[in-house]
């Protein structure tokens, strides 16, 4: 079954490498949004399996934006390190964080069967 994604990030540059690598590697990318307001509409309309949302949206804060996600699991992505965001990630309903430089479908794919496991 191939995995259904949604993209959120201020960042046009990353969103668009960010689709081109998970689509190589076998992810769907089905929607992506560079605000809450964009995210929210893609997600209502996709109900994807897995929404990636970046940390810092701009003037936005992506756990604001993941606390209001409830049909979809999470993964946090940023350029900060794990332990720069832990504590915002330990109070968040994000399944867990990729750094931006190890975003690869089978970093999403192990946080979504460790989701599962659970």
């Amino acid at each position: 079954m191939t995995i259904r994604c949604v993209i959120v990030d201020d960042s046009e540059r990353f969103r668009a490498g960010a689709k081109r690598l998970l689509t190589a590697q076998g992810i769907a990318v089905v929607g992506d949004a560079a605000d809450s307001q964009g995210a929210l509409r893609a997600i209502d309309a996709q109900r994807p399996d897995v929404v990636l949302v970046d940390v810092g949206l701009g003037a936005e804060s992506g756990f604001d934006l993941a606390a209001r996600i409830e049909e979809s699991p999470v993964i946090m992505v940023s350029a900060f390190s794990a332990e720069e965001v832990a504590d915002l990630l330990a109070d968040s309903r994000a399944i867990g964080f990729l750094p931006k430089e190890h975003l690869s479908a089978s970093a999403i794919k192990c946080l979504l069967t460790r989701l599962q496991g659970t």
